[in-house]
């Protein structure tokens, strides 16, 4: 059996009625910064800082894990907690699933290539990809793409 796709493997698990709510988001950021130009570098740099869902799973499993082995000092049983949620990590590494993912994507938590598919359209929206014509020699057009993806 093959393991999904690491890049694609989360919104193939994700119900289709959430990812269309994800892309329809998408598209109405998209179209408010194309009527806002001047606001697409604010935009950018509220990407940076935007937890991908991977951090906020491996941040929710840490935080549950250590108050288990916490509470476990008061009564063994708790110590069922981080046994579960190391379960459900490696559930997540190997399919891309695990039980909080829904919860996540349903509050709009996305993935690294949905943040990423933002904003790259946000840099082609503000021109940063223009500077990479057809006429230049080889060598400018890689500075001029590697400077266009920069931070990316």
């Amino acid at each position: 059996m093959a393991l999904p796709n690491t890049e694609t493997r989360v919104v193939e698990n994700t119900s289709e009625e959430i990812n269309m709510c994800l892309r329809r988001e998408l598209e109405a950021r998209i179209l408010y910064f194309a009527n806002n130009p001047d606001l697409i570098d604010g935009r950018l740099k509220e990407l940076d800082a935007e937890w991908d869902i991977e951090r906020v799973l491996e941040a929710n499993a840490a935080g549950l894990s250590l108050f288990g082995i916490l509470m476990a000092s008061r009564n063994r049983k708790w110590l069922i907690l981080p046994f579960a949620v190391a379960g459900f990590l490696m559930q997540h590494a190997l399919q891309g699933w695990c039980p909080p993912v829904p919860i996540f994507r349903k509050l709009g938590i996305r993935t690294t290539s949905e943040i990423n598919s933002e904003r790259y359209a946000l840099k082609a929206l503000r021109g940063d990809f223009d500077a990479i014509g057809s006429g230049q020699p080889p060598e400018q057009k890689v500075q001029a793409a590697l400077i266009a993806v920069q931070n990316v």
